[in-house]
């Protein structure tokens, strides 16, 4: 077997957002704001520096609760609301921390496959101390030996750094190892130090070979190349 190892990335890779959990939020804010729910990208990054999101980064998930409970504050003042703020955006906590995704359908088949075949399996995610948990709490926890997030290494991705720290977690080298990742310049970035690396593109034109649209067609490539 070429390679010994495969990393994934979590966020809308092997997770996505639950339509539930996006519903009951939205309708939460509202009653309590009057307004929908309007927060793109540019605007949470405002609210986590509103929030007192430390540069450094959160470095322990006690840490992180505590944030997370006044990005929910924000969150509820930007949109108006103006009682209750800690106490409604505890309920928000409470509900959607490390609770607020669903798997994609062929992830567990992807995740068994490997762990069949030997494979050391590892996450790296742009996120919080919370890596671990949030993908226990979804049933995932049994397949992986190392979770790798961006504020406890100290660096984003497509930074060599938060690589090499995964690599060295499972004992590996880039070339022994896959990756797959959502945003192109994360795979690219991966490929660049060694990684056999693929982006996923389930919505969209594929642009180059090493875009997929499922996770199965990791498999599809392993099966092919190791005949």
């Amino acid at each position: 077997m070429k390679y010994k190892a495969i990393f994934f990335d979590r966020d809308n890779t092997m997770i996505k957002p639950d339509p539930n959990k996006v519903k009951w939020r939205n309708e939460m804010i509202k009653s309590w704001s009057g307004r929908d729910y309007d927060v793109d990208y540019d605007k949470m990054i405002e609210l986590f520096d509103r929030a007192g999101y430390p540069k450094n980064g959160l470095k322990s998930v006690d840490e992180e609760i505590e944030f997370k409970k006044k990005y929910f504050e924000e969150i509820l003042k930007e949109h108006g609301a103006t009682e209750n703020l800690q106490e409604r955006a505890l309920i928000l906590h409470n509900e959607l921390w490390c609770n607020s995704s669903v798997l994609f359908d062929e992830t567990i088949e992807v995740l068994e496959y490997f762990k069949s075949k030997g494979y050391k399996m590892g996450v790296i995610s742009d996120t919080s101390p919370s890596l671990q948990l949030s993908l226990e709490k979804i049933g995932l926890g049994k397949y992986f030996e190392s979770y790798t997030c961006s504020d406890l290494a100290g660096a984003m991705k497509p930074d060599p750094i938060i690589y090499n720290i995964a690599l060295k977690s499972l004992g590996v080298e880039a070339n022994e190892s896959i990756y797959v990742d959502d945003y192109d310049v994360e795979s690219d970035g991966a490929r660049d130090l060694g990684f056999l690396s693929f982006h996923i593109v389930r919505d969209g034109e594929k642009k180059s070979k090493w875009d997929i649209s499922s996770l199965k067609e990791i498999i599809e490539y392993i099966e092919q190349t190791d005949k």
